[in-house]
């Protein structure tokens, strides 16, 4: 039995399934499989809060189009729980916590029996407070329950035609502030216009614009650290400062996932 099959076989004892959808290929991938089996008796929801991109949110929007699947939107402001802005080192975790109650309540709602999400089997050798706390609240990963790692979703994903099957791993914007650094929305909205002008200037997909205390520090993949000439950083450095950036360099080490994951003063 292939991968695919296996995991549209895991939805085939369930009535009625929600799925926490982002704008990534994991959850895209699960909420295919779900739709598979299930028809509509499975239920997208993606969190529209303030911590996610316009892009993303326009991504999850997207592959439910693809996939048919009906999607809900939790509209709700993550910047009201005072746990989540101080922004230590567990900010994912209370994420995840607020997340896990606005799905228990729209799962009742919608006379869900279970919830679902895009963790996957290389997740779980990471640093993630906000898979626990999503464990807490009874949802599953048929990801991990069916062995699948993130190079078989990216396969799978294209063998069925996914748009996102090649779309750079992301996480939320809140992530590109050191842990100890208040999350606010002017540093939100800074960020995301910032990694869209580099995006655009660039071409380069995979861009993280960190905010550190106002300074903002480019990380891209180290082979695509060349396409930042002299030029090209002026103008990307006119366009940041526009937006209240104080000043702006490129990481030489290059990209790495949590790499500001550590207490700044």
């Amino acid at each position: 039995m292939t991968k695919l099959n296996e995991l549209v076989n895991w939805f085939a004892d369930k009535n009625k399934v929600m799925i926490a959808l982002s704008g990534g290929v994991d959850s895209a991938l699960v909420a295919y499989a779900a739709f598979q089996k299930l028809g509509d008796s499975a239920i997208a929801v993606t969190a529209d809060y303030k911590t996610l991109s316009e892009e993303e949110l326009q991504t999850a929007k997207q592959v439910c189009s693809e996939i048919g699947i009906r999607q809900l939107l939790l509209d709700y402001d993550e910047l009201e729980n005072e746990e989540f802005v101080k922004n230590d080192s567990n900010r994912c975790f209370h994420c995840r916590v607020e997340l896990g109650d606005h799905l228990l309540k729209l799962a009742k709602e919608h006379t869900v029996d279970v919830i679902v999400d895009g963790t996957n089997l290389d997740d779980l050798g990471d640093y993630r407070p906000g898979i626990e706390a999503l464990r807490q609240y009874g949802i599953k990963s048929p990801l991990v329950e069916t062995n699948i790692s993130k190079s078989q979703i990216r396969d799978i994903a294209k063998s069925v035609g996914l748009s996102v099957h090649d779309r750079p791993s992301n996480s939320c914007l809140a992530s590109r502030i050191p842990w100890g650094q208040r999350v606010t929305a002017e540093k939100l909205a800074r960020i995301e216009f910032g990694e869209t002008v580099v995006k655009q200037i660039t071409k380069i997909k995979q861009v993280r614009v960190r905010d550190l205390n106002g300074a903002a520090k480019i990380e891209v993949e180290k082979n695509d650290i060349p396409l930042f000439d002299n030029v090209v950083l002026d103008k990307i450095t006119e366009k940041l400062k526009m937006i209240g950036f104080t000043s702006v360099e490129i990481d030489p080490e290059g990209y790495k996932p949590g790499k500001i994951n550590v207490i700044a003063d």
